[in-house]
């Protein structure tokens, strides 16, 4: 068990925030609501808790919920597997370096997607859709980063902690294009609650993406490169590029290699066996 986040409060209260009355049925009562989503003490009797525990949660007065108190937010919050996790994670439930379950989402791809993808083994693939979750990924790929794991979502790993900065070189050029593509989505889709939802709590949680987000880009590009320092086989500098997977709207399959002949080659060649021989 890892220290309970700082962020804690602010993913209870821009998830609370987010929440519909109606949906979440409670009733709307008389009279105006002052506030977005659900009240504080509307969320602790969803949850079966008391409002002043919720209230102390929230602002950061009492960090250490025990698990069946998350899980009881996380359903009383509609919370997915991938958010559940990451609530456990910021209660200082999970290590904070332990990447999320591989859940099912795999399991829900095409059959065609998933055969694809143990033809390609041997090549760093991963899988995400539009709120950049992992959905798949190939042994390469986690090799190459534990994040590229199925459950896990890719904006949360960047900006609530700092392993894909250590990791890349290049990391403040590929956190702006994570942030284009979340930008360019909620352009298409303005009242999606999950990405209201996840925008909100990382707009909270993380300067960094604030000032991102401020900058309104929403035109990433299809592929680029990617400066690696792996702790395992060393530099590397690999290109990716990404595709849109037909059917799946939002789903992008993103394709790692390296210019043959060069030392990042023979790098993700080294990385590559030793991926694919663990059982």
């Amino acid at each position: 068990m890892t220290a309970p986040s700082p962020s804690l409060g602010a993913f209870l209260r821009t998830r609370r925030d987010a929440l519909d009355p109606d949906r979440a049925g409670v009733p709307a009562g008389a009279g105006r609501r002052r506030v977005p989503g659900l009240r504080r003490e509307e969320l602790a009797g969803l949850a079966g808790i008391s409002a002043d525990y919720y209230t102390r949660l929230e602002q950061g007065r009492d960090r250490n919920p025990s698990p069946e108190i998350l899980d009881a937010l996380a359903r009383a919050l509609s919370l997915d597997p991938a958010a559940t996790r990451h609530l456990h994670r910021l209660a200082g439930q999970l290590p904070a370096d332990d990447p999320a379950g591989p859940g099912d989402a795999a399991g829900r791809l095409p059959a065609g997607l998933r055969q694809l993808l143990t033809v390609w083994r041997d090549v760093p693939v991963v899988v995400q859709n539009a709120y950049l979750d992992v959905l798949a990924a190939t042994p390469p790929a986690t090799a190459l980063a534990p994040f590229y794991r199925p459950g896990v979502n890719l904006l949360r790993a960047a900006f609530h902690g700092d392993s894909v900065r250590r990791r890349y070189r290049n990391a403040p050029e590929l956190l702006a294009r994570a942030v284009a593509s979340l930008r360019a989505f909620a352009d298409e889709a303005p009242d999606d609650p999950r990405l209201r939802a996840l925008r909100d709590e990382l707009i909270a949680a993380s300067p960094q993406f604030r000032a991102l987000w401020k900058r309104y880009e929403v035109s990433p590009p299809p592929g680029g490169t990617m400066e690696i320092d792996h702790p395992s086989v060393g530099s590397l500098i690999l290109e990716y590029r990404r595709f849109a997977v037909p059917g799946l709207p939002g789903t992008l399959l993103v394709v790692h290699t390296a210019d043959p002949g060069t030392p990042s080659a023979a790098a993700l060649d080294r990385l590559v066996r030793e991926a694919t021989a663990k059982p």
